[in-house]
């Protein structure tokens, strides 16, 4: 019960611990919440794991000591226990590896099956909109057939391995008998002898049986460490290094970025081709071009959530490779596309459990983006607990809470993705004053489409291609093609 108990706890906080550390682009090819399905694994490590220290142990240790005892009685049992260790390794070799296989197989089926009824769930509204829709349906017998093969398959294992055991029992049994009788006759063995060799023998052979037997839960086992091994060998961030905020000051940080270049795993081209930026600190800089420029992937960039790019980025004229990665995530606040609200309080939304955030600074930040009147019709205010992912809450609050978030922490950097668009018009004023304010010395590097959000920066830069191709003041670059075409402008 004990081992039970630490093998769940154990997972549990090795899994918390490495989701918000898992890099990126080790990511690239897995869902995460799907990816995270192999926690249940634990449970087949806990009972499988309790069943193999003591029926398998024991087993073990009744054929090994049977053996040894075996031997002292006539010099053909220690023929006779090498026969019979070597029939059980026989059995394990050929058969072991198949059933492992096969086991494997079946568990990426089952995950399969999961991964698409999660899917399901997701996307259920368009589902029900579809109508009379033949996919659910569909794509779950394509999977459930698939795992119905590969179950199918381990079992015709698992009978082989049961048949070969029959056989094996029958051998060893017939085996005995002859020449267990043919001492007795010669009076090489007396009588009692043989009946004690017979019950040595008959609990070998029983210990024998419970190891081969046990086979299913090893499989179990090996496989569930497989699959958790899914998520726990993931690389993690970078989390050495020099401490970004070690100096305590509040000014903006200074962004340098050199011939940065960038392409996904497993693809050819580029979504970077050289991107050169100098950004001062406390500046004010727009990215804006069309899309598949590689906008979003420079803001990510910029975060660190990406680390197989080629070229420099530096934050005060310290590279990033040399930074720690959690104390940079300190002084920079983000609002990129994939923040989202997760089951937690109001409050827990804002800071995150992020150290040295007073509740001072969670009021000031809520009025600053305008949710003072919306957490006071909170029926629990501060404590109230939201839905995973904001549900029941207008588009526009979350967004919001998003915001207070990124400006909590006070923080030198701010990175904005395609912001000010999800912010209704009413509340802009509010926002832009919050970002521009005199009083903020942050600097803030933002993706928009918004000229109106664009006008209010120090300079703007055209991203095309994956290439910076003009950076400039507005009003100094308006007449540039590219922001012509983007803004629709004559």
């Amino acid at each position: 019960e004990n081992l039970q108990q630490k093998i769940f706890t154990r997972a549990a906080f090795d899994f918390a611990f490495r989701i918000p550390r898992m890099r990126l682009d080790a990511l690239d090819k897995y869902y995460a919440p799907e990816l995270v399905n192999r926690f249940f694994d634990t449970i087949s490590v806990q009972k499988g794991l309790s069943k193999i220290l003591i029926d398998f142990s024991t087993a073990t240790l009744q054929v090994i000591f049977g053996m040894i005892l075996l031997s002292f009685y006539h010099p053909f049992f220690i023929l006779f226990s090498f026969i019979l260790i070597l029939l059980v390794i026989l059995i394990f070799r050929y058969t072991g590896w198949v059933g492992l296989r096969t086991s494997l197989e079946e568990s990426k089926y089952k995950y399969e099956v999961a991964h698409w009824l999660e899917e399901l769930a997701r996307a259920m509204i368009s589902f029900k909109l579809a109508g009379k829709s033949s996919l659910p349906l569909s794509n779950t017998d394509t999977r459930v057939t698939g795992y119905l093969k590969s179950r199918n398959a381990h079992f015709r294992v698992l009978m082989v391995q049961y048949i070969l055991m029959v056989v094996f029992k029958v051998l060893i049994a017939a085996g005995l008998l002859l020449v267990g009788g043919f001492l007795v006759f010669e009076q090489q063995m007396n009588i009692g002898q043989f009946v004690a060799a017979e019950i040595i023998i008959i609990l070998v052979i029983s210990s024998v049986e419970k190891l081969v037997m046990s086979l299913q839960t090893i499989y179990d086992v090996l496989t569930s460490l497989e699959k958790i091994g899914a998520v726990t060998d993931l690389p993690l961030e970078r989390n050495s290094g020099i401490t970004s905020d070690s100096s305590g000051s509040t000014d903006g940080l200074e962004v340098n970025v050199h011939d940065l270049r960038f392409k996904f795993p497993e693809e050819q081209e580029e979504v970077l081709k050289g991107v050169n930026l100098d950004i001062q600190p406390g500046e004010r800089l727009a990215i804006v071009g069309p899309n598949g420029a590689g906008k979003s992937v420079l803001l990510r960039l910029l975060a660190g959530l990406y680390e197989n790019y080629t070229g420099s980025i530096s934050y005060n004229q310290i590279p990033l490779g040399n930074i720690d990665m959690p104390s940079l995530r300190q002084v920079v606040g983000n609002s990129i596309s994939q923040d989202e609200i997760f089951e937690g309080t109001f409050l827990e939304n804002i800071t995150i459990g992020r150290p040295g955030i007073d509740f001072q600074q969670v009021r000031m930040a809520v009025e600053n983006v305008g949710l003072t009147k919306v957490v006071e019709q909170l029926s629990a205010g501060y404590d109230t607990r939201l839905g995973t992912q904001g549900r029941k809450l207008p588009r526009s609050v979350i967004n919001k809470i998003i915001l207070a978030r990124c400006i909590v922490a006070n923080p030198r950097l701010i990175l904005l993705e395609d912001w000010l668009g999800r912010i209704e018009t009413t509340d802009r004023a509010c926002v832009l004053d919050c970002l521009f304010g005199q009083a903020r010395n942050w600097t803030l590097v933002a993706i928009t489409n918004d000229p109106e959000f664009a006008n209010q920066f120090d300079r703007i830069a055209i991203l095309e291609n994956g290439r910076i191709t003009a950076i400039n003041t507005p009003e100094a670059i308006r007449n540039h093609p590219t922001y012509i075409a983007l803004y629709h402008q004559s």
